[in-house]
């Protein structure tokens, strides 16, 4: 019997090279340092104040400040936007002329009250 097929090639097959303990190991610690910096990174954004305490906590420092005849901006007020400052600053002014109501709404008539010197 005689073999029909043709001569194999010349080349030696192509082995692809183990990587070496040294590489795995930077591999393994650069993906280890890149998780602990993610974890680290989403506590320290999770336990960050939202806007919407950083407004009441400002909020609350305008009421004490008013409350002890302060000036100037509290430093509590220092992470809010300048258009909620100035709603914020009107609302505790009208709160300490006494012309809100009991749920902190503004109440026409106790503004009007206290204008015409009435009680």
């Amino acid at each position: 019997m005689t073999n029909d097929l043709p001569p194999m090639p010349g080349t030696a097959p192509t082995v692809v090279p183990k990587p070496s303990p040294g590489r795995r190991r930077n591999l393994i610690v650069a993906a280890a340092v890149a998780a602990a910096l993610a974890v680290g990174g989403i506590l320290y954004w999770v336990g960050r104040p939202s806007y919407d305490d950083i407004v009441k906590e400002c909020q609350r420092a305008l009421v004490a400040q008013y409350k002890a005849d302060g000036r100037g901006k509290p430093a509590a007020c220092t992470g809010v936007k300048g258009d909620d400052y100035d709603v914020l600053v009107l609302n505790a002014a009208m709160g300490n002329l006494g012309w809100l109501d009991d749920d902190g709404e503004f109440d026409k008539d106790k503004m009007l009250e206290g204008s015409l010197g009435e009680p």
